[in-house]
């Protein structure tokens, strides 16, 4: 188990702590906490993320050697990725990976304590092959003090419950074992740093999304260039290749005269090879298409689920790129029909090899299913760089404009009021209970949620106004020359509407609201946000439906 152990030799044990120095601890514990809350919103590189969290748990919080080891949900296991403080435990620990099933005998109930696993030295049988560092120091016999062998786990995990990581901490500076007060504050930090990890990994795929979209709309462009249709074929698979990232992409079109499937395009494979040369009809790959595997209108299907519903006794391309896991790809097979208007399948998409060898996420096949609609509509060139240029400015699942747009629509809002003298409101909004929704009707009860929710904002606006999803279930709304009686106006017409929406689709959810006015309750678009944000958890902590920033 990755565990690095040190301590300052040469020391004694220090004396309990006086006044003083538990006020100067306890300052310290708390910038310690808020440094690491900064990274929430502040930092979107992982890396930076990590590095800046074990630099803070061990300068804020008094831990001479910080080991962060991240879950790799394409291995399934912990790797450790950064070491703050002893060299030594550096070069010993980082690049370690272990499974879930080495940790799980630290993580025991038996060493639980205040939300941390405290392992006493004298408690556990460190294996051989385990990666660990002690340092060679004497262990002094106050049974208070930090023994060189002594472990201390601190879990960081998703808001949806799984382990997002690990913190190992070492060499406390009071050369002791922590207090339940100093357990609570390393707990805290490490839940802080969960949601700055969990932030980094969202805008990272939010940013793959983004470029997904853009390479659509390099494509679409290309669109009204040429009409061969060979190549916007290759561009749409080379487009799926640098977007989405697999390696081997390929477009098969049904032959009318045979009723074969046949290589169009292809990146990874080439036409003429194995994969794409095998006598497999349409009728052949039918059985794969069954509503059970189908996401965002793609066909995601086990390899040995796929093997048994493949009708066709020929040659079948094995993944290589594969990973181990409940989230690695695993010899899946990833298809996509090509449906014309009339609804006929004309052909297929095969995407493999995944390169960060992950199933992919909703967000990617979407965007395939996107690709793939290109390839089959494209003659439709006006619709669909239409469509395009849509989806680069909204969200997909709701339809109301995205985060992009709502940043842009605030710089450009607060130019306007400076220039004129109007002020806006800000309005923010997310789903109470909708975490709950999700767990106990599923995911597809959640979208649904969101997407009536994205019928009723625009619904109960007023002409000028605008709403926006920026996040999972959080939404904006911009009010221009808005007075505080007309945004109660809006949210009252908002949340009526919830409470008649179809049965089914809002149960049991209810909206919060936070509204900053710009000028007034902020000088910049950004401090707007953080003062709406505010209010909006004022107003849950309340229980309130609305509530204006102070």
């Amino acid at each position: 188990m990755p565990h690095a152990i040190a301590a300052d030799a040469g020391r004694e044990p220090s004396s309990a702590p006086t006044a003083v120095a538990k006020n100067q601890s306890t300052v310290t514990h708390l910038r310690g906490l808020l440094e690491v809350t900064s990274l929430v919103r502040g930092e979107d590189d992982l890396d930076a993320v990590l590095e800046a969290i074990a630099r803070t748990i061990s300068e804020c919080l008094g831990f001479g050697t910080v080991a962060v080891n991240l879950y790799r949900p394409a291995w399934d296991d912990f790797q450790v990725t950064n070491v703050y403080g002893n060299d030594g435990a550096r070069e010993a620990l980082l690049g370690d990976a272990r499974d879930l099933s080495s940790w799980e005998p630290l993580l025991d109930e038996r060493f639980l304590r205040r939300g941390a696993y405290m392992i006493p030295h004298e408690s556990f049988d460190w294996a051989a092959d385990v990666a660990t560092f002690v340092p060679d120091i004497e262990p002094s016999d106050d049974p208070d003090a930090w023994h060189p062998e002594d472990a201390l786990m601190i879990p960081m995990r998703h808001s949806a419950g799984h382990l997002l990581g690990i913190l190992s901490v070492d060499e406390p500076q009071s050369r002791r074992r922590p207090s339940d007060e100093e357990l609570d504050v390393l707990t805290a930090v490490a839940e802080h740093a969960a949601l700055a990890v969990e932030g980094a990994q969202a805008v990272a795929e939010a940013a793959r999304h983004r470029a997904a979209l853009e390479q659509l709309l390099r494509v679409s462009s290309r669109l009204s260039e040429t009409l061969v249709a060979d190549e916007i074929f290759q561009s749409v698979c080379e487009s799926v290749r640098d977007a989405l990232g697999f390696e081997h992409v390929a477009i098969e079109l049904v032959d009318p005269s045979s009723g074969r499937l046949v290589a169009q395009a292809a990146v990874g494979w080439t036409l003429g090879d194995e994969t794409l040369s095998a006598p497999v009809t349409l009728a052949d790959v039918a059985p794969l298409f069954d509503p059970e595997f189908e996401v965002e209108g793609c066909f995601l299907l086990p390899g040995e689920e796929a093997r048994k519903r493949f009708a066709a006794d020929v040659f079948v391309y094995r993944s290589r790129l594969n990973g181990r896991g409940p989230w690695a790809w695993n010899r899946h097979w990833l298809i996509v029909p090509l449906v014309n208007r009339a609804g006929e399948t004309t052909g297929v998409i095969l995407a493999d090899e995944p390169e960060d060898r992950l199933l992919p996420r909703r967000e990617r096949l979407q965007a395939l299913r996107l690709f793939a609609n290109q390839a089959a509509t494209a003659v439709s060139l006006v619709e669909h760089v239409q469509e395009l240029r849509f989806l680069a400015d909204h969200d997909p699942l709701t339809r109301l404009l995205n985060r992009r747009v709502f940043m842009e629509r605030l710089d450009s809002e607060a130019a306007r009021s400076d220039r004129s003298g109007l002020s806006f409101v800000l309005v923010l909004c997310d789903l109470d209970r909708f975490k709950l929704l999700n767990d106990s009707q599923g995911h597809l009860a959640g979208d649904e949620a969101l997407r009536a929710l994205g019928r009723i904002l625009p619904a109960s606006l007023r002409r000028s106004d605008e709403a926006f999803r920026i996040g999972g279930d959080e939404f904006a709304l911009v009010l221009p020359d808005a007075t505080p009686e007309a945004v109660s106006s809006v949210v009252e017409r908002i949340a009526d509407a919830m409470d008649v929406a179809p049965e089914g689709t809002l149960a049991g959810v209810r909206a919060s609201f936070g509204a900053a006015a710009y000028p007034g309750d902020a000088g910049h678009p950004e401090a707007l946000v953080q003062a709406a944000d505010a209010a909006l958890y004022e107003a849950k902590r309340a229980g309130e439906r609305l509530r204006f920033a102070a």
